[in-house]
């Protein structure tokens, strides 16, 4: 998840370099979703994964 956010942060950061404005604000939109739900999904996996020994 955090790979496709970096791969569209770069975009961003290539689009608005090159006065593509407005695939730069989409691109950076998607990857700030994808961070979100990156870290939303690691804070659950984290908490999911800790079960007491049986």
């Amino acid at each position: 998840m955090f790979s496709w956010a970096f791969l569209f942060l770069i975009i961003a950061i290539v689009a608005g370099v090159l006065g593509l404005s407005g695939i730069a604000g989409a691109a950076t939109n998607i990857a700030w979703v994808l961070f979100v739900v990156g870290i939303i999904l690691a804070i659950i996996f984290a908490v999911v994964g800790r079960k007491p020994p049986l």
